[in-house]
């Protein structure tokens, strides 16, 4: 309803008025009010007797031109007004939006305070207040419940400082006990290999790698100064030869591949022996190059060139290979294709690794210790060669040179603790364990290795999902989610089957520091067959990935420090033979760095090389390992500066044709 202003006080006027004649519909009418149709003719009071009629007439002319001029500026300034309005400030604004009807100025507007100016005399309009519950202008209200169970869930995998240094003292023991007796949890297996490179090693070796279903062949030329260059093809494994009837089928195949891949890549060096094998000429000890022999299959190693095939894995099966030497079976075939190569070393590629990372590591001293945390999980590391007693006073052990006085021992740790005394252990580990192919054994894999970690995550999820009352990944309306939809898993969804989940998708949660975490979602969505999902259900799975990653770096942290600790390294760094001549290599090899600090000395330095997808590409992974092992009383924080860590790439190849030269080199006396 309009408002009407008090009248202001009409002063009288100290000169008399002039006779303005003045009509009800003329008098101009008080906004938001018609005119008074009964409103009486006002007489103004007589005029002096000095105005003349026609005086009266110019003026009243004046006055009528005077009020149209300034009627159609009211006009035009509303117009403009109102197209402009979009354009004007917001408090501008305000006026074009209200509902108002222009007028000419009634007697409380004067040209000094224009209606243009002023706040219409209307009731003022309530600001609308809208709330935006459960849209992206407002957070979604959380579920405490989802967030508790999340976090006792993640609580599960906690694997403290205490438990920590359990396992380590746990890790050493088993390390002794197995370099002593057999059968051990902690295998402990000499490898007969007696030294490790320092990357002044020159020539030209050569490697083959059979570790499933394709076959690599390589030749690798050292150049004296930590670094080299590769060469190599790879040919898949018939199916019938994987099963064939006997040895000779597959290994003649795998001598041709040799044969083949010597003619493309090494044509002159090739049709010279044979040249001179038809003349009657035998080949010089130069020409033969020494191989190295990846066979990642059960063998029990008797010799640097000699292993027992204990059984077949990965979908081989043939009979008449099992018990018999491996190196033996590809020497008598390369033989009868008369080529210039020797099987000079059977390899284990946790032992490549830790030799190619010798090979290229910076620094004066040698590597200690090769690792891989992926797939799998594994260490070889250089060990003092009378604490090897299981070795050296056995009547069965193989040839070995004596003179480095240290051995490399593939501890074979993925079954350290199978007894579980100081192993962490969960629901979702023992069903994990209790559903696998092969249930009590390699207990310490299946807590860190890339095969199982995205098992235990799927187990986890599930585990929350058995819980009806709890809003996890799933809704009762649409308003309960933050992207205004229900979460579904689909019926087919990974989540659902065994192995479904895989460990990548740790790395992307850990990876993944959005407020909202859309990779996370979308990599459900894309991967998982879960769609809609909540950025609390997403934030739920990353808590318990998290944890679950954090724990596995740990555990591998306890593998390391069992070794430094027990090998001696922070009380000795340097290892006789292994780490001579690591000096005055051109070009040198840089400044030793460990742990972002440069102020540790070269000789202090303690070498680890590692390679597999967790420590390459999960995030954090390293710094959860190096925190684990600062809350290591033995280590601490003095000692983990000192603690190196480099990736080691290709021990299968480059590590393998390392090993060659090394057993080259022990079997012709140098």
């Amino acid at each position: 309803m309009p408002l009407h202003r008090p009248a202001r006080r009409q002063e009288p006027d100290p000169a008399p008025a002039k006779t303005i004649s003045t009509t009800a519909g003329e008098l101009p009418a008080k906004a938001n009010c018609a005119p008074n149709p009964r409103q009486a003719v006002l007489k103004s009071p007589p005029a002096p007797p000095s105005t003349s009629p026609r005086r009266r007439r110019d003026t009243a002319r004046s006055l009528s031109s005077t009020h149209a001029i300034f009627s159609v500026l009211v006009v035009l300034l509303v117009l403009a007004a109102q197209f402009l309005a979009p354009r004007l400030p917001h408090e501008l604004l305000k006026l074009s939006k209200t509902t108002q009807h222009w007028r000419a100025a009634s007697p409380e507007t004067t040209p000094r305070d224009p209606l243009l100016f002023k706040n219409p005399p209307t009731c003022p309009r309530p600001d609308q207040q809208v709330e935006f519950k459960g849209t992206f202008y407002k957070e979604h209200d959380r579920s405490m419940a989802l967030v508790e169970q999340a976090k006792r869930v993640s609580n599960e995998f906690d694997f403290d400082a205490d438990h920590v240094r359990k396992a380590v003292k746990e890790f050493i023991r088993e390390m002794d006990e197995g370099l002593h007796t057999t059968g051990t949890e902690l295998s402990q297996i000499p490898t007969y290999v007696t030294a490790v490179p320092n990357g002044t090693e020159k020539g030209l070796y050569m490697a083959v790698d059979l570790g499933g279903t394709n076959f690599r062949v390589c030749s690798i030329q050292l150049h004296g100064n930590t670094t080299f260059s590769l060469t190599q093809s790879k040919v898949a494994i018939p199916r019938e030869l994987m099963v064939a009837k006997t040895s000779t089928e597959l290994f003649s195949f795998l001598a041709k591949q040799i044969e083949a891949f010597l003619k493309a890549h090494h044509e002159d060096h090739y049709f010279s022996h044979i040249k001179r094998r038809e003349t009657g000429d035998k080949a010089t000890e130069e020409e033969i190059f020494n191989l190295g022999f990846t066979f990642s299959f059960p063998v029990q190693q008797i010799g640097i060139n000699k292993g027992l095939l204990m059984r077949w894995t990965k979908g081989f099966d043939i009979d008449d290979a099992v018990g018999k030497d491996v190196c033996a079976l590809l020497q008598t075939e390369i033989d009868a294709l008369h080529l210039p190569v020797r099987v000079a070393a059977l390899v284990n590629d946790t032992v490549g690794t830790l030799m190619a990372r010798s090979y290229t590591s910076p620094g004066k001293t040698g590597t200690l210790l090769g690792a891989i945390f992926g797939t799998g999980t594994n260490g070889a590391y250089v060990e003092k060669l009378d604490k090897v007693t299981k070795l050296t006073s056995s009547n069965d052990s193989g040839a070995y040179d004596k003179s480095t006085g240290e051995m490399i021992v593939n501890t074979e740790w993925g079954s350290f603790d199978n007894a579980l005394r100081t192993l962490p252990n969960t629901p979702y580990d023992t069903e994990l364990d209790a559903k696998s192919v092969n249930p009590g054994i390699q207990m310490f894999e299946k807590r860190i290795s890339g095969m199982f970690l995205g098992e235990i995550l799927r187990l986890a999820i599930v585990g929350l999902l058995k819980d009806p009352k709890l809003p996890f990944l799933r809704d009762e309306h649409s308003a309960q989610n933050d992207v205004h939809s229900t979460t579904q898993i689909h019926d087919d969804s990974p989540i659902y089957n065994q192995w479904g989940v895989d460990t990548s998708f740790l790395s992307i949660c850990a990876g993944d520091h959005g407020p909202s975490y859309q990779i996370i979602k979308q990599t459900l969505d894309r991967d998982y067959g879960v769609s809609a999902v909540s950025a609390e259900d997403a934030e739920a799975i990353r808590e318990i990935a998290g944890a679950i990653g954090k724990r596995a770096a740990r555990l591998a942290a306890v593998a390391i420090a069992g070794i430094v600790i027990n090998t001696g390294r922070l009380n000795s760094p340097t290892a006789g033979a292994t780490t001579e001549q690591k000096e005055g290599i051109a070009p040198p090899r840089g400044t030793v760095e460990s742990s972002g600090k440069g102020d540790i000395p070269e000789e202090d330095i303690i070498d680890i090389g590692v390679d597999g997808s967790l420590v390459e590409f999960y995030p954090g992974f390293e710094d959860h390992v190096r925190q684990a092992l600062r809350e290591v009383e033995e280590i601490g924080e003095t000692g983990e500066k000192r603690i190196r860590i480099g990736i080691a790439k290709d021990g299968s190849g480059v590590g393998a044709a390392l090993i060659a030269l090394v057993a080259g080199r022990v079997a012709t006396g140098n």
